[in-house]
């Protein structure tokens, strides 16, 4: 019998813009355009961060350290990282640009942002063409 397929939780599915692959991870972009703020989800079936095998881990966190780079360079003041879960089991890693100027700076941005529109295809191309510009591999 094969493995079933990855399938991305549906939650995550609604709620974001499927960027690319980074190798077996895949990144994505929160549709609220209030914030630069990524997901990582590795394709594994998983929930935990600690039940990922140590290269899957590796991965996943050389990953969120090219994306927190990149997002400084483009004038983050901080960068925010968490994998918390609580509403959505399927382990993903969340990558947060926060600036000074965000409508929920300096507090937490779960529920604390204004409905915005969904980001617009032309914004989404040339963000996934800057990520390819500072070497990340989008496949």
């Amino acid at each position: 019998m094969s493995p079933k397929p990855f399938e991305l939780h549906p939650q995550l599915a609604r709620d974001c813009h499927e960027l690319g692959r980074l190798g077996e991870i895949r990144l994505l972009l929160h549709g609220n355009a209030a914030l630069d703020w990524f997901i990582l989800v590795p394709e594994r079936d998983v929930v935990e961060l600690h039940d990922l095998v140590p290269a899957d881990r590796r991965a996943l966190e050389d990953a969120a350290d090219r994306l927190a780079h990149w997002l400084k360079e483009e004038g983050a003041d901080k960068i925010n990282v968490a994998a918390i879960g609580n509403m959505v089991p399927q382990l993903h890693y969340h990558v947060v640009g926060r600036r000074r100027d965000d409508p929920a700076w300096p507090g937490v941005v779960w529920g604390r942002l204004p409905e915005t529109d969904r980001r617009e295809p032309e914004t989404i191309a040339a963000l996934v063409e800057g990520l390819r510009g500072a070497g990340l591999d989008l496949s």
